[in-house]
């Protein structure tokens, strides 16, 4: 059983910068892929970026060259950089843990609430 709890959020300018990070409670060295994800109000929960155990990433292309997800086993932990901040960023951003293709995206944090005024 894998805990996460993320934090960081808050409310920025656009143009402005947030790093979200998530901390898990048990080793995530044996988890296959860790991502945030996002949910803005009336949308669907959406894949922001992830990262695999070999360290391979993947991001949404409305965040491509702008948000930076990394992990670090050693700490438990998987971080995103946010930089260059738009109003549509504006949602509740989870952190999330796969531990294999076959279990899916099984365990979640409780959310973060992330705010960005024009």
């Amino acid at each position: 059983q894998v805990q996460l709890v993320e934090s960081g959020g808050g409310l920025v300018q656009a143009g402005g910068s947030l790093r979200l990070s998530c901390v898990a409670s048990g080793s995530i060295f044996s988890i296959r892929t860790l991502g945030w994800y996002r949910q803005a109000l009336g949308k669907q929960r959406e894949l922001v970026a992830s990262v695999i155990s070999g360290g391979r990433t993947n991001y949404a292309e409305s965040v491509k060259g702008r948000f930076t997800i990394s992990r670090d086993n050693t700490k438990n932990t998987v971080d995103l950089q946010m930089n260059s901040l738009k109003s549509e960023d504006t949602a509740v951003y989870y952190c999330g843990a796969a531990p294999s293709l076959v279990a899916g995206w099984r365990y979640w944090g409780q959310g973060t609430q992330v705010t960005v005024s024009a």
